[in-house]
């Protein structure tokens, strides 16, 4: 029971020094590294980005742990107010599949039709749920909660609850 113990009280050790280097080191470029940042944005430790500098964050954000943007052409805007749980993945593009004289694997950005790449924006007040995928073109609404696990292919309701693969809206906030 003691050596569990001391095992666990290294662990957190280690922990707490990885979570702080990354604080002071890693968090400060990633925010420098965006097209426009405001005030008050956390970023979670393994966040990775794509397409960085297409990725715009307003006031009092926090972005969990392990998301992952994925946003090499079109723009990723999150207004005032959102906060991402962990495992989050956001993916503004597809990949084309209308070419099929070569591989798909073989297709270039440069070969893409432009439909393929939209904007996702996070309008504020958001609150998106462990694991959730956001798709291309979507809009998450003004206050706007979805559920963990959800895959949003479809911009919402201001104030609504979405959930499930895909999501679909359960409730609205401001008829509970």
């Amino acid at each position: 029971m003691k050596r569990n113990n001391l095992f666990m009280t290294i662990y957190d050790f280690f922990k707490k020094i990885s979570n702080v280097s990354f604080k002071i080191f890693v968090a400060p470029f990633i925010k420098l590294s965006f097209k426009r940042h405001g005030k008050n944005v956390k970023i979670g430790k393994g966040a990775k980005f794509a397409g960085i500098s297409n990725i715009s964050v307003g006031n009092n954000v926090f972005i969990g742990e392990d998301n992952l943007f994925i946003c090499t052409k079109a723009q990723v805007k999150i207004g005032d107010g959102v906060m991402f749980g962990p495992n989050v993945t956001i993916i503004t593009g597809g990949h084309e599949t209308r070419i099929t004289d070569m591989p798909m694997y073989m297709i270039k950005d440069k070969d893409k039709a432009a439909d393929l790449d939209r904007d996702i924006i996070f309008e504020g007040d958001n609150w998106i749920g462990a694991n959730a995928t956001i798709l291309r073109g979507v809009t998450i609404a003004k206050g706007t909660v979805v559920g963990a696990g959800a895959v949003v292919t479809h911009s919402t309701e201001p104030f609504s609850i979405v959930v499930g693969v895909p999501a679909r809206m359960i409730k609205n906030r401001k008829m509970q």
